[in-house]
């Protein structure tokens, strides 16, 4: 009878202190976070209950799975796993806690940061910072795990004298991704390109939305992602329409006919854009760009706050301005100069005076 109760106190114990401890943690965490509500930190906490949970008891089964008896002829296989699980729950927690820190310390920033840009920077560098150190915890623990096995112990001495030999081999062979990774660090920290930012690669306008260690993804306009090595930012040239500030000059090309009414057309124009919320009121212009024998090229150019609204404010000035040429001034659209154009008696610009008869000269005929 002993021999049950014995393995059944313990194991049950261990669960029983697990499910207190945790309890308790959760109660004290929800009333801190009640009490503060200004800071996330206590409710991102709340993730790590489970690997805490998880750390207690392995370590209490690890300490008195020997007392207990239970599986006596196997007592070094069954510790051997419960140290591996051990050390792979304190790996889990740790990250936990820190990626709760770091996700608080974040939110409180961009909750007083004015400047977006300096919020998507900082918000780049918190991401690739929580990989680095989810990374480096796993390697530490991977490794921790293989000092267990005795093996390993005795064989630390050769793989030592030939760490020099395998790094040169991983390195030639990890050439690509080794450059990817400290490219990601440089884009972390050299505020290259950041999450959120409005760019343009290989002839793609998108929104980045990740940035790794090793890729980044932009977010076409058609809801696409593309999957870039992120050493292509740091070794090729690409527009970030982002990077300082999101404000945005845009322009409207018109090919018109010779006639057209330049002043009304800039009247138009800033009537058009008085009552649009894209326009930002910084600056507007129409002017007159270039010309051929058949046509003239208008350029309207507008500002707005962002690319987003930008593109926008582009579409309804030309859509309003052609409706408002085709609708008033019809003789302004381009045409082919064979046939009179229509309304062009209404156009005031073009009435002319009948000729004088000096001008014209003796008809034919006429002595």
């Amino acid at each position: 009878m002993e021999g049950v109760l014995r393995p059944l106190s313990v194991v049950g114990g261990a669960l029983i202190v697990t499910l207190v401890v945790g309890w308790l943690a959760d109660h004290v965490l929800r009333r801190v976070d009640a009490r503060h509500p200004e800071t996330p930190l206590w409710d991102l906490l709340h993730r790590c209950r489970l690997p805490l949970q998880v750390v207690l008891c392995t370590a209490l089964l690890r300490g008195s799975f020997r007392s207990a008896g239970v599986l006596e002829d196997h007592e070094d296989a069954v510790g051997q796993v419960l140290t591996l699980v051990l050390i792979g729950a304190c790996a889990w927690l740790l990250v936990r806690v820190a990626v709760a820190i770091v996700e608080a310390s974040y939110a409180r920033y961009a909750a007083r940061a004015a400047d977006a840009a300096r919020v998507r920077r900082v918000r780049t560098q918190v991401t690739l910072i929580q990989r680095v150190v989810t990374a480096a915890v796993c390697v530490v623990a991977v490794a921790a795990m293989l000092l267990t096995f005795p093996a390993m112990r005795t064989a630390g001495v050769s793989v030592l004298a030939s760490a020099g030999l395998i790094g040169i081999v991983a390195g030639v062979a990890a050439q690509s991704t080794l450059a990817n990774l400290f490219a990601g660090l440089q884009i972390a920290f050299g505020d290259i390109v950041r999450i959120g930012d409005t760019v343009v690669v290989d002839g793609e306008w998108g929104r980045v939305e990740e940035i790794t260690l090793t890729y980044l993804v932009v977010t076409t306009w058609d809801e696409r992602r593309i999957t870039m090595p992120v050493s292509y930012f740091t070794s090729r040239p690409f527009e970030n329409w982002s990077r300082s500030n999101p404000r945005m000059t845009g322009t409207v090309f018109l090919h018109l006919d010779h006639s057209t009414p330049i002043d009304l057309m800039r009247e138009r124009l800033h009537e058009i854009l008085r009552g649009l919320p894209e326009w930002d009121g910084r600056s507007w212009s129409l002017v007159i760009t270039d010309t051929t024998p058949s046509t003239i090229q208008v350029r309207a150019l507008v500002t707005a706050k962002d690319a987003d609204d930008i593109w926008a404010l582009r579409c309804v000035v030309r859509e309003r301005l052609i409706e408002w040429l085709r609708r008033e001034h019809p003789y302004a659209l381009p045409r082919i100069n064979t046939a009179p154009a229509p309304g062009l008696e209404q156009a005031p610009d073009r009435r002319q005076a009948p000729p004088r008869s000096e001008d014209i000269g003796p008809g034919p005929g006429t002595t």
